[in-house]
């Protein structure tokens, strides 16, 4: 049976908590929970900003089949959809697609309209929101190519009136106040990283020589990246000889471990911080002829990690139940429109374990048949 990580604040993390006095309590209601260094983060965790309840009630109902929407819907709900799903990764349309399908099943009408980019593509992304900001959409989905250089936009949309998603994204700005988007939906991170440590640890020992393949400087990266970097200095004795900023492409992957293999001849294990520069990266062992040298792990799950993973390629990935983002989305504007937009969690952690070369074929392919429920285990066409 396929195990999954609980995603839940974890007892050291809450036992870190402060209370909050009634002398702290103003106008802002955020953090729900301060921790002694929140002023040398930019965010706050999603277990600060949240009731664990909440976010576990609501999981329940993600994982369960739609329910019949318990309201008259006398027009189409108008979503807009901004997001780099031209990049490699099939995760961004895969969110989006089962979006629709549970939309669908619960019996709730929709317009949506998709405006894609690349993961690079910061301006495009700019161009998008002044359109949308324009246009009668009330509900927002915005996949931003990095959390930090598109916090404006996100404010700009919520400051609209528009209500908005943010996808992947598991860490709530503390900029924004409690002038907060209507929900942050993510795998997280750092959870991912952690899984992937735990796997290098128990799976390959506690020493060697990795590299890793970096994505954009940013949240995204800070945690994938620097998540198991920080995980496996202090568990274990693996050094780090390099580390190469791809920027989340695949040429980036490709480029980043060519160098990787000529110039640290050491190295046995490149961790790669999304799916596209972990294609990139095989494309450059297999060229190389390192296979049976050097080691490639991904991140999520994809499609293409699958087959990659299926084939020998891959040697691991942190799995995501990829198609619970979008049925988180789909579930928060039933919720809403049936009037229960309070019971919802700021954050949505969807479920995530780990997919190796090493497990038998049926059971990774019963993890694709859960993880993909809406969207199909095929690849998908774009």
């Amino acid at each position: 049976m396929t195990r999954h990580l609980k995603l839940s604040a974890t007892s050291a993390a809450l036992a870190a908590v402060l209370s909050i006095s009634a002398s702290g309590l103003g106008a802002q209601t955020l953090p729900l929970y301060p921790l002694p260094d929140d002023d040398k983060r930019a965010f706050w965790w999603y277990y600060q900003v949240q009731e664990e309840p909440t976010l576990t009630a609501f999981q329940e109902v993600v994982g369960a089949p739609g329910q019949k929407v318990a309201a008259t819907v006398a027009a189409p709900v108008k979503i807009a959809v901004i997001y780099p799903s031209l990049d490699v990764s099939d995760a961004w349309l895969r969110a989006f697609l089962a979006m629709e399908a549970r939309l669908k099943e619960m019996g709730i009408p929709y317009e949506a309209v998709q405006f894609a980019s690349g993961i690079g593509d910061h301006l495009l992304q700019t161009t998008f929101t002044d359109q949308v900001i324009q246009d009668d959409y009330e509900y927002v989905v915005f996949g931003p190519t990095e959390m930090l250089i598109q916090a404006e936009n996100i404010k700009a949309l919520v400051d609209a009136g528009k209500k908005v998603f943010v996808l992947t994204m598991d860490t709530v700005l503390q900029q924004y106040g409690d002038n907060q988007p209507m929900m942050y939906t993510a795998f997280s991170h750092y959870a991912g990283s952690q899984i992937i440590c735990d796997w290098v640890v128990k799976t390959l020992g506690t020493e060697g020589t990795y590299a890793m393949l970096r994505g954009t400087p940013g949240l995204v990266d800070d945690q994938r990246s620097g998540g198991i970097n920080s995980c496996l200095s202090e568990n274990s004795n693996w050094k780090l000889a390099y580390e190469h900023y791809g920027d989340f492409q695949r040429e980036g992957g490709t480029t980043g471990a060519q160098l990787i293999i000529s110039a640290y001849p050491e190295v046995t294990l490149i961790h790669s911080a999304n799916t596209a520069m972990a294609m990139g990266a095989l494309s450059a062992v297999q060229s190389m002829s390192a296979q049976d040298k050097v080691m490639v792990t991904g991140w999520g799950g994809t499609g293409d990690e699958l087959e990659a993973l299926l084939l020998g390629e891959l040697r691991a990935t942190p799995m995501r139940m990829a198609d619970d983002l979008g049925v988180s989305m789909a579930e928060a504007i039933r919720y809403d429109i049936e009037g229960r937009a309070d019971e919802l969690p700021l954050v949505f952690i969807g479920r995530i374990t780990i997919a190796t070369g090493d497990m038998p074929e049926a059971d990774v392919l019963g993890m694709r048949e859960e993880a993909f429920r809406y969207t199909g285990v095929a690849a998908l066409e774009r």
